[in-house]
């Protein structure tokens, strides 16, 4: 037996808060969690969304049904370890034609951030690392820097952005010795950082996203 492999075309679904016009300055894209979907998620940006500030939240790829008996709920991934590098390299392709497609590709003077939340915090990461577009932050909520991203290897991307590290504070996926780990990876690397607690679980804070913008 032998495995194959080749690019596909497929239809992607993203939603957009905010106008993408001319007074336009500044763009966030936000990648949700595991199992969850880019609708509900985006709500709770709306708070952010204006002339000047427009909101991009797209969808994993891999959809499923989150309760096997009913399948009434479906969630979304970026990922799985299943042919890993090849939905990493998907996935930051995706997310570079996605800004495309709502900003243009050389839209100068827009300032970029990624807020990943849980998986997502992984997948913004490696686009920030990986794709076309200079991120100017990178916004960690809930989630991790990729263990196995090199830091060194994207030295310049990380040099010249701000990471800003979220989380609740009863958080139990990332609780405190792992947010240890990852603040000690961005200060090896001398990376622009800051760390941002509240008091809540694993969630988005609107009060913590209405200081951020």
């Amino acid at each position: 037996m032998h495995e194959h492999a080749f690019n596909v075309s497929r239809t992607a679904r993203y939603y957009t808060l905010g106008d993408v016009g001319p007074e336009l300055r500044e763009c966030w894209v936000a990648c949700h969690g595991y199992g969850q979907l880019a609708a509900r998620f985006a709500r709770q940006f709306e708070a952010l969304a204006s002339a000047e500030r427009c909101v991009v939240a797209p969808e994993g790829l891999s959809r499923f049904y989150i309760d096997d008996e009913q399948r009434a709920k479906v969630g979304a991934s970026w990922m799985t370890k299943e042919h890993r590098q090849a939905e990493i390299a998907d996935y930051v392709a995706y997310l570079d034609a996605v800004y495309e497609h709502v900003v243009g590709g050389n839209r100068q003077g827009v300032r970029l951030t990624a807020l990943g939340f849980s998986q997502g915090a992984s997948t913004v990461s490696r686009w920030t690392a990986f794709g076309r577009h200079p991120v100017n932050r990178l916004i960690l909520w809930g989630g991790e820097l990729p263990p196995d991203l090199d830091l060194a290897a994207v030295a310049e991307r990380f040099a010249k952005l701000e990471v800003v590290v979220v989380r609740g504070k009863q958080d139990e996926y990332i609780t405190a010795k792992v947010v240890s780990g990852i603040l000690k990876r961005i200060e090896e690397r001398g990376i622009a950082h800051r760390l941002v607690e509240f008091d809540g679980g694993h969630e988005i804070d609107e009060t913590v996203l209405r200081s951020l913008s």
